[in-house]
């Protein structure tokens, strides 16, 4: 982007330096610290019963599945490896990859013991599901901790060019005025393609609710599909200078292909949903349709677990009550992927390297699910 001088490097060095600064002081307190480090750690080496070291999971098989959107898969690998440090016996999660909609019925039923990409406010419909002995899912699983509060914004787009040349700067200007929903017309039948949820997720449902409070079902219809797919086909619009109205989500790479402010802008959305209300704090030049409502309340990213594994595993409990992962740390992972780090065995490898990176602070999660066993 141009700042690419000997000094802007080690300006950039300096900024990540002071925003990760509490994990900056652990690392240069442990070396700091190394003579003594060594020391105690030979000591611990010569106790046998040492219980932070014990493995309150060994002989248990865990169940875990993961949801069917990419910017979720790295999560998944960081709590199968923290289980597995505890001695569970853990599934791999890439065997058992769902939407919402089939998930959260199977981890009621006990086919699955957890998960950790679940969306809230808006997979609670899923929790309201009636099952077959007239339960409810929530009957029978339980949200534990606190992974990634407020982390999952998501929203509508449109290419800037386009909303600039027409006065767009929210989804009623192109909802209310058939003349401009024309603009992003992909297949000529006159309404504004958006592109939008796979069939399944609780941003499709959300979505389809919208377009019909705000009766705009004649002017803009949403695109369902794999959204790997149609993002690839929207970028491809975008660089052919084609207008485009997408829908994103954050935390992902997605956003630093099209970036906000300077490729797309976000477009609030002037009535949304009940459940859904909650202004994003987005500059102007991102959303300028002020306050940014757009159209989803910012989501809490939990683990979702079945009651019953719960209740037999102490320690994955306690230890999914301490765990939490940074909103930047999984968008630079996604960029990874993006860049073709993309295997099972890359993502893996990310996730171990990022409990490296938080040793210090991981360990007082394995402490504190130890002492839960």
């Amino acid at each position: 982007g141009g700042e690419n001088s000997q000094a802007d490097i080690a300006r950039h060095a300096r900024e990540w330096i002071e925003t990760n600064q509490d994990t900056v002081d652990g690392w240069l307190h442990a070396a700091r610290s190394a003579t003594e480090f060594m020391i105690a750690m030979d000591a611990m080496d010569d106790m046998d019963d040492m219980d932070d070291m014990s493995m309150p999971g060994e002989g248990v098989s865990v169940n875990m599945a993961r949801a069917n959107w990419s910017t979720g898969y790295f999560q998944a690998e960081v709590y199968k490896a923290l289980l597995e440090e505890l001695g569970y016996t853990v599934s791999d999660p890439s065997q058992a990859e769902l939407g919402p909609d089939i998930f959260y019925v199977g981890l009621a039923g006990g086919d699955f013991d957890f998960w950790v990409n679940s969306w809230f406010p808006i997979h609670h419909n899923f929790l309201a599901g009636e099952l077959a002995d007239g339960s409810t899912v929530s009957d029978h699983v339980s949200i534990v901790g606190e992974e990634m509060l407020a982390g999952g914004l998501q929203g509508f787009m449109a290419d800037k060019a386009t909303a600039d040349a027409n006065g767009i700067v929210d989804m009623s200007d192109i909802g209310d005025n058939p003349d401009i929903a024309a603009l992003f017309d992909t297949d000529g039948n006159g309404k504004a393609e958006l592109f939008g949820c796979n069939d399944g997720w609780g941003c499709q449902i959300v979505i389809n609710d919208t377009i019909a409070q705000n009766g705009w079902e004649d002017t803009i219809e949403q695109v369902s599909g794999d959204y790997s797919a149609l993002w690839l086909d929207v970028v491809a619009r975008y660089e052919r200078g084609e207008s485009v109205l997408t829908y994103t989500w954050t935390p992902s790479a997605y956003i630093t292909q099209l970036v906000p402010g300077r490729d797309v802008i976000w477009l609030s959305v002037p009535n949304p949903l009940d459940s859904q209300r909650g202004a994003a704090a987005l500059p102007a030049d991102q959303c300028p349709g002020q306050p940014c409502e757009m159209g989803f309340t910012a989501a809490d990213i939990l683990v979702t677990a079945n009651n019953d594994f719960l209740t037999a595993n102490p320690s994955a409990g306690a230890l999914f009550e301490q765990v939490k992962i940074g909103v930047i740390d999984v968008a630079l992972q996604n960029v990874r992927m993006d860049g073709g780090e993309n295997s099972q065995a890359d993502i893996a490898r990310h996730a171990r390297e990022w409990i490296e990176a938080n040793q210090d602070t991981v360990n007082g999660w394995l402490a504190a699910a130890r002492s839960a066993g």
